[in-house]
């Protein structure tokens, strides 16, 4: 079965970042690596529950608020200097990519 490419993107961003998560220093790593873990884990799940849901949209609507929040969660660790430019980069685009997905499948089911 073929997945719809953001699920697909959010998948292997959660591959990518879950082993990144779990090696930070203890002091982040329970406060903001395990938020960040559930974070992507309930991105992922959010996405598949609206798949198959009828009314998409406020499901879509809420997966944009997460979507959101793991930015910024993201550019916490690298203002903390726990990931470098390079991951931060990479980490970014990913969420962008998943971010312009999300927002036409947003505006597809507002009309």
């Amino acid at each position: 079965m073929e997945e719809l490419p953001i699920i697909q993107k959010t998948y292997d961003l959660i591959k990518w970042y879950v082993p990144i998560l779990n090696r930070l220093p203890k002091l982040h790593k329970f406060a903001l690596g395990d938020r960040m873990i559930n974070g992507l884990y309930n991105l992922l799940e959010g996405l598949l529950i609206a798949r198959y849901n009828k009314d998409k949209l406020k499901q879509l609507e809420s997966i944009r608020s997460q979507l959101d929040i793991l930015r910024y969660q993201t550019r916490l660790l690298f203002d903390f200097k726990l990931i470098p430019v390079n991951r931060y980069e990479f980490a970014g685009k990913l969420i962008n990519e998943i971010g312009i997905e999300l927002g036409g499948w947003i505006k597809h089911q507002s009309k």
